[in-house]
């Protein structure tokens, strides 16, 4: 099965590409690699939450974080599909690079990063396992609780 036909039995499509938002492109390819920007978990152009991630009151739960992840995640997915021609032109996932805007004390950056690592796994199957960082951070922007990035390799013509 397809990386597009997995997405599909997912029951996801690739959202539009963000439009940059300073002097950046949203994914860029050198050779057979392509580097996303960082994405955020938007949804039709908004954040599906705000705040740093912690377990004190008021904080983004783990397990939101988690979901926005794997939105951030599908967003990066669309850049990277949108420079290599589509998502089946994509071999596999290289790297990716969680950052979590972390409340102090809070130190399961890796749990929340599951969510993209999971949604990629589902998309590509194996060709979806990849080396990973996950990241605290003070703030990120926006607010967003979460940013993804990722590297890709494009399949040999």
């Amino acid at each position: 099965m397809s990386a597009s036909q997995r997405l599909a039995a997912l029951g996801l499509e690739l959202p539009e590409v963000a439009t940059p938002v300073g002097t950046y492109v949203p994914a860029k390819r050198i050779g057979d690699l392509i580097h996303t920007s960082g994405q955020l978990p938007l949804v039709s152009g908004d954040l599906i939450a705000v705040g740093v991630v912690g377990q004190r009151s008021g904080d983004v739960t783990p397990e939101r974080a988690n979901e926005c992840a794997r939105v951030a995640a599908l967003n990066a997915l669309a850049a990277a599909a949108q420079a290599a021609g589509g998502l089946d032109s994509i071999e596999s996932v290289v790297k990716i690079t969680g950052f979590v805007a972390s409340a102090p004390g809070f130190t399961a950056q890796p749990a929340v990063i599951n969510g993209a690592s999971s949604l990629l796994v589902e998309v590509f199957g194996e060709a979806g396992r990849h080396a990973r960082s996950a990241v605290g951070v003070a703030s990120l922007p926006l607010g967003a609780p979460v940013e993804v990035e990722l590297t890709v390799a494009l399949r040999s013509l």
